[in-house]
């Protein structure tokens, strides 16, 4: 196919935009795996719990704006990560890798039974628009532009609280080295408890944000799981910002390929480039952060 710059374009956009919302919910997954290098198997569930809440907000008897819904979705989701770890996670965050696996994944199993008991698997979808807006011959939706930048402001308060407070501080020497932090006075099973709630909060946010504007079922978060795996692995596990880049390579890989080769072609030239860098780069593209 002829290369034409002025029809790929819009394509290449709409996948940035929504790479920014792929690196969100990538984020989550690697915040949790660099600071407990524990894989959280829920996270596709807590996705589609996230798209559940903004959903049952808006068409509830509050008709709730979804994106004041998102900010209710903040704190809630920070809460009921901090939860999931003290009742399921705290236990085995020390034994081999395989319990915590089967720890979250019984989770992810005990969130898609309830959901699916509740609200079946047909399709819900939130009938919202922000209009459209036009540069030049491009068209973008509204809904897709404050996505990518609620994803920056995340990105950036993650940052700020990482690096600039002192519970952020006391995050990365948890993740450097549990134990001198713990002979430092630092309290690590709170730490680690707000790591996982932070990453939850993360995870429930991206899917709030994906409802605005896919339709969703309680098994969507399912997909959105694969792919944060694969971002995670283009940025660097443990590296929230490279979640972030990874997001925007995917996302725009996503707008490309169905120009040249079909839809049906996307997940299959994602898992050949997962594989492909973990065999080539197994650190990432950005490297993993220690």
């Amino acid at each position: 196919m002829e290369f034409n710059l002025a029809k790929i374009l819009p394509f290449l956009i709409d996948g940035l935009l929504i790479g920014f919302v792929y690196g969100i919910a990538a984020m989550g997954m690697t915040l949790i795996w660099g600071v407990m290098k524990v894989i959280n198997l829920a996270h596709g569930a807590i996705i589609a719990l996230g798209s559940f809440f903004v959903y049952l907000l808006f068409v509830g008897p509050f008709q709730l704006h979804p994106y004041i819904s998102l900010l209710l979705v903040i704190p809630i989701g920070l809460l009921f990560g901090m939860l999931i770890y003290f009742l399921s996670i705290h236990r085995v965050i020390n034994a081999p890798y395989l319990s915590t696996l089967l720890a979250t994944f019984s989770v992810n199993m005990i969130i898609i039974g309830l959901g699916t008991a509740q609200f079946s698997t047909t399709p819900r979808a939130i009938d919202f628009s922000l209009g459209t807006f036009h540069f030049g011959s491009i068209t973008v939706l509204g809904t897709r532009l404050f996505a990518a930048g609620a994803a920056v402001v995340l990105t950036a308060a993650l940052y700020l609280f990482l690096f600039k407070t002192t519970p952020g501080k006391f995050v990365r020497a948890v993740a450097n080295n549990r134990a001198a932090a713990e002979l430092m006075g630092i309290p690590s099973s709170r730490i680690l408890a707000l790591s996982f709630g932070l990453g939850t909060m993360l995870a429930a946010v991206s899917g709030g944000l994906i409802a605005t504007f896919f339709p969703f079922t309680i098994l969507s978060g399912g997909t959105y799981q694969l792919k944060s795996f694969v971002i995670g692995v283009l940025g660097g596990l443990g590296d929230p910002l490279g979640a972030l880049l990874g997001g925007l390579i995917l996302g725009a890989l996503e707008g490309l390929i169905p120009f040249y080769m079909g839809t049906s072609w996307v997940p299959v030239v994602e898992f050949v480039m997962f594989v492909l860098i973990l065999l080539v780069m197994p650190k990432g593209l950005f490297g993993a952060k220690k």
